[in-house]
């Protein structure tokens, strides 16, 4: 099955503090394209890979822009299909995150370098049948993604971004 959306990555709202805990982070909520890459191992079971353009997230601290980062956010899970055959078709699944990072910029001109991140990932889906092949649908993930974080090359903490992500598609059922 293949699926194209547009996905909704909202970062938890407290993502922390760094420098010794004097400097508290907020990520900025993003939204671009995605798409999916499902392949069924049996009618109710599938692999799926949920992947996408750089997200571009501000990055604030105390308040204040500070600067900002890409990120490439790939999920892949173990789905379970309840009803893969009816019109409204639920699902979940369980997988593994896989961050990694892309142009950091800080305002101040310090030099940023955000580390990747692996973490545990969970869905919930649903897909409406349009007929035989079609499908819309909308799902909802959390992902857990831990940025370690170095400004001039010291590492100054790590910052707890875990996001939701929320995502409206079309798929296709070959």
């Amino acid at each position: 099955q293949l699926r194209a959306g547009v996905s909704l990555i909202a970062p938890k709202s407290d993502n922390g503090a760094i420098i010794d805990h004097t400097a508290n982070l907020s990520i900025d909520n993003r939204a671009g394209p995605t798409f999916n890459i499902a392949y069924f191992i049996t009618p109710n079971w599938a692999i799926d890979l949920l992947g996408g353009l750089a997200f571009k997230h501000q990055i604030n601290v105390n308040g204040s822009h500070a600067g900002e980062t890409k990120h490439l956010p790939p999920i892949l899970s173990l789905q379970y299909h309840f009803r893969p055959e009816a019109t409204l078709r639920p699902y979940v699944g369980v997988g593994l995150n896989y961050t990694t990072f892309l142009d950091e910029k800080l305002d101040n001109g310090a030099k940023l370098k955000v580390g990747d991140s692996w973490g545990p990932a969970l869905q919930a889906g649903l897909d409406f049948a349009l007929d035989e092949h079609w499908t819309i649908g909308a799902d909802i993930r959390y992902a857990r993604i831990i940025w370690p974080v170095k400004i001039n090359g010291a590492d100054v903490g790590d910052v707890q971004v875990n996001p939701t992500v929320y995502t409206l598609n079309v798929g296709y059922r070959f």
